[in-house]
């Protein structure tokens, strides 16, 4: 096993005059600067260098700004009107992430609390041999020679918040199956940022692969707790999560993946999950997102290899004043490549939700069947969405679909319930329930579709 290595210095040094970005990415730059890390030996100095390249990639660019295309939609400026620091290491006992954690994943867990590995809340004894779970400094020297091929070699890497991440990377979640391995036991990945009195950013960074045949089941979960123990949604304590995700799956593996966003509601996040797949590998992400004041999630699949599938479920459910933004991009490059797409959102009071996905199959991508479909709810008059499903297609021998609808609850529907015996709560509660459990039931893991199950019909009294 390797050894940490400390960094004596700060791997990031960039004169002032370097800095074309704004005043505001130029203050969270530098709170990368300050982060202290622990590298493993081997890579030591391509983990500096490669922080060192994206610190300076980041120095060239701005904040977006809603005259940006991608991002006219989501308005970052109650984010730029907090001063955040880099969240410092903290010591949380057990019992304060109890309910965090899933019955299946008891021995299956790895936690990091505000991005720094807590061992000693991790408990990875359940998983068979052929798989490392754990942080970058005790990967296993083997890997740590292969790492250089995965970690941050995903496309998009460029992009000013992923880069951002980069040059701030004090430590990474790891998981990594060898060939034909096949792990039954969920793992989770419980991400908590520790509340305290000031405006506090975290950077948690995960790399998966799945190597040659082989399969995975995760639970990726942020949520937040206050020092003194845990809140789901802990009251007047903004902080600011910038999450980067990377999946690697490798020929004929298949990766079952279940992001559940569950920010506290003074919370911002700004999260990437970018998948890399190869021939004849499945991928399927089941995406949650309840939490959080402002958040936006990039989600990003290229299939590599013929033959390929990808299955996106996703569920946005949000209330009061807050606003959820989910972007999409699969590029499909090679023949009989699959992709079934079907993202639901539920608003209620002022809540506005954002989705923009796009399907790329370019001439070399025969035989394609992709299909994409953004339902949405409205349970209020002020609630509001904006929905742009997207096709790029070229190839003229594929069975493409793509379409958005947005609805309210039909009267007629209450009024057929409440004819069977129901109040109206009571019917609205039922329609509601049914508009979200079929992307619930497609979750692989039985407590936490029950506890989701809850939180839908909290969310709708």
């Amino acid at each position: 096993m390797s050894t940490p290595v400390p960094s004596t210095s700060s791997p990031i040094s960039l004169p002032e005059q370097e800095f074309k970005a704004d005043s505001y990415l130029s203050s969270l730059l530098r709170q990368c600067e300050a982060v202290k890390v622990v590298f493993n030996q081997e890579i030591a100095g391509w983990l500096q260098e490669l922080r060192q390249i994206a610190a300076y990639g980041v120095a060239q660019q701005q904040l977006p700004e809603k005259k940006a295309e991608e991002w006219r939609f989501t308005d970052l400026s109650e984010l730029l009107g907090i001063q955040f620091q880099a969240a410092g290491e903290v010591s949380i006992d057990s019992d304060a992430i109890a309910g965090l954690q899933l019955p299946e994943t008891t021995q299956s867990c790895l936690v990091f609390v505000n991005g720094f590995y807590a061992p000693e809340l991790s408990d990875v004894s359940g998983l068979p041999s052929g798989v490392f779970v754990g942080n970058l400094a005790d990967l296993p020297t083997a890997q740590s020679y292969e790492v250089v091929k995965y970690l941050a070699q995903q496309e998009g890497a460029k992009e000013v918040f992923t880069a951002l991440n980069t040059s701030g990377l004090r430590d990474v979640a790891i998981i990594w199956a060898a060939p034909n391995v096949v792990v039954e036991t969920p793992i989770q990945l419980l991400f908590i940022t520790a509340l305290e009195a000031n405006p506090s950013f975290t950077q948690p960074r995960t790399l998966i692969v799945a190597e040659k045949s082989s399969s995975l089941q995760i639970v990726e979960h942020y949520a937040a707790i206050t020092t003194s123990g845990c809140s789901d949604y802990p009251q007047n304590r903004p902080y600011f999560t910038n999450s980067v995700t990377e999946i690697w799956v490798e020929e004929n593996a298949e990766v079952n993946h279940t992001r559940n966003q569950r920010e506290s509601g003074d919370g911002f996040q700004i999260g990437k999950t970018a998948i890399a797949q190869a021939r004849a590998s499945r991928y399927t992400c089941n995406e949650i997102n309840l939490g959080a004041k402002l958040s936006r999630h990039n989600l990003e699949v290229d299939q590599t290899g013929e033959q390929t599938e990808t299955r996106l479920n996703g569920l946005t459910m949000i209330g009061g004043k807050q606003l959820a933004d989910t972007h999409s991009a699969i590029r499909l490059s090679k023949p009989f490549g699959s992709t079934d797409q079907l993202h639901k959102c539920i608003l209620g009071d002022r809540a506005r939700a954002v989705f923009n996905g796009k399907v790329f199959v370019p001439r070399e991508a025969q035989q394609t069947n992709a299909a994409q479909l953004n339902r949405n709810l409205l349970l209020s008059d002020k609630a509001h969405v904006d929905t742009k499903p997207e096709l790029q297609i070229t190839a003229d021998n594929v069975k493409c679909s793509h379409g958005a609808t947005v609805s309210q609850l039909e009267p007629e529907e209450i009024f057929y319930l409440r004819s069977r015996g129901l109040n109206e709560a009571d019917a609205r509660h039922l329609l509601i329930d049914a508009f979200a459990a079929e992307i619930l039931e497609r979750i692989p893991i039985k407590s936490l579709r029950q506890r989701l199950s809850q939180c839908v019909a909290c969310r709708t009294d």
